[in-house]
């Protein structure tokens, strides 16, 4: 596997882990009534490369599931991840 697909895959697991975490930490305020984290910045990460970490957030934390636009966002941000490993993958290939 060349360098740019390990270094894009590794970014994806990276925001796949920090996203989930910020949907943890979320649900985790919610219950307890204290300052939460603004919508817009849980599907910012999850369209830059965390839509996995939001997807876990949303079915396994249970948390957003009623907002349509939480699993769209996410559903979106898969296509954009996979159409990035695309390009990326073309790319290498075209440089050999």
């Amino acid at each position: 596997m060349k360098t740019e697909l390990i270094i894009y895959l590794a970014f994806i697991i990276l925001m796949t882990l920090l996203t989930m975490a910020a949907y943890y930490i979320d649900k985790r305020k919610a219950i307890k009534g204290t300052w939460r984290t603004k919508e817009k910045t849980l599907i910012l990460m999850s369209l830059l490369g965390g839509a996995f970490g939001g997807l876990i957030g949303l079915y396994v934390f249970r948390h957003k599931t009623k907002h349509f636009y939480f699993v769209l966002a996410n559903l979106f941000g898969v296509a954009l991840i996979l159409i990035g490993y695309f390009l990326i993958s073309e790319y290498v290939t075209i440089i050999k």
